[in-house]
């Protein structure tokens, strides 16, 4: 069954939204005009005029400082490191190969920034994409991809979201040939900093042969659906406290879909519903009690699932 929620709506609303969206179903792939999620809101540069870049000295200058920006990506660009984003900006590939190739973008003490239909690959000794003490961040369409023939600390994460990062959506992005997806909370340690914040919404990904951390959550609040699972070791992990609600997922060929008691000395915990695990194991110790995310969102049923994700995911969708 598909679900539509809003806070704070009557019964009577509720019905007729969910009504509708049964009647209305997210088309496969059709890419969402604003996200949706903890990350609604998320604007970037917003209409601002872009500017195209094919450099990486051009896109340095393009993406500093905090006044409003566009700034589109055309062909892929060699980096080391990582570069640094701006807040209020929107980075934005050009067809289905833009973006950008050993390294990463970070996002650091910063607000209200779009990522979109890049491709990033084989950062090395770094994340393809840094979140850290920022706020509102969007995430999307994007192919974040290394590969499984270097140890598992050659790269870092593909996406990772830490200090007190909060109000963050990812979503639609293809994740690819990797060890470790996507941290949330980097440290058992960091509970005074992280308790209240690190709120973030997985929906309609593709994590296609990555290993764990699909995502590992700390002490934070994710919402995670309508994604696709193919080929982990360990794919949901909730721990430190963290609450997870894990709803309408396709699992397969996955040893344990969803965990809430390992590596750490706290557990989290893990509401589940309606997802297909495809004989994947689960292993939750704790019952989670977020249940009814704050946002209006539809989750479409387990049996779309796939097809929605294979021909949505990645860049080039838009």
């Amino acid at each position: 069954m598909q679900r539509q929620r809003r806070a704070g709506m009557t019964v009577a609303a509720l019905s007729a939204a969910t009504t509708l969206a049964l009647a209305f179903p997210h088309p496969a792939g059709a890419a969402d005009a604003s996200p949706v999620g903890f990350g609604a809101g998320t604007t970037g540069g917003g209409s601002t005029t872009a500017v195209t870049v094919s450099t990486l000295d051009a896109f340095r200058t393009a993406v500093s400082g905090g006044s409003a920006k566009v700034v589109k990506v055309d062909g892929l660009i060699t980096l080391s490191g990582q570069v640094d984003i701006g807040s209020n900006t929107t980075v934005l590939g050009v067809g289905s190969s833009s973006g950008f190739t050993g390294g990463g973008l970070r996002l650091k003490k910063v607000t209200n920034v779009v990522i979109r239909n890049l491709d990033i690959s084989k950062a090395v000794k770094t994340d393809a994409i840094t979140v850290q003490s920022s706020t509102k961040v969007w995430i999307d369409h994007n192919t974040l991809s290394s590969d499984r023939e270097h140890g598992k600390d050659h790269y870092d994460g593909l996406v990772d979201i830490t200090h007190a990062s909060d109000q963050v959506t990812v979503s639609w992005n293809t994740f690819r040939d990797h060890y470790k997806g996507s941290l949330v909370g980097h440290s058992d340690n960091n509970a005074s900093e992280d308790t209240g914040h690190l709120r973030v919404t997985y929906h309609h990904n593709w994590f296609d042969k990555v290993n764990s951390r699909i995502p590992s959550l700390r002490f934070g609040t994710g919402h995670f659906y309508d994604n696709y699972v193919v080929g982990a070791e360990t794919a949901v992990h909730s721990r430190m406290g963290a609450q997870l609600l894990v709803e309408n997922n396709v699992f397969r060929d996955t040893q344990v879909a969803v965990t809430t008691n390992r590596d750490s000395d706290v557990d989290g915990y893990a509401d589940l519903r309606g997802n297909d695990l495809g004989g994947a194991a689960t292993e939750v110790s704790r019952t989670g009690t977020f249940t009814s995310p704050p946002y209006a969102y539809t989750a479409e049923p387990a049996s779309s699932v796939v097809a929605s994700v294979t021909s949505g995911a990645g860049a080039g969708k838009l």
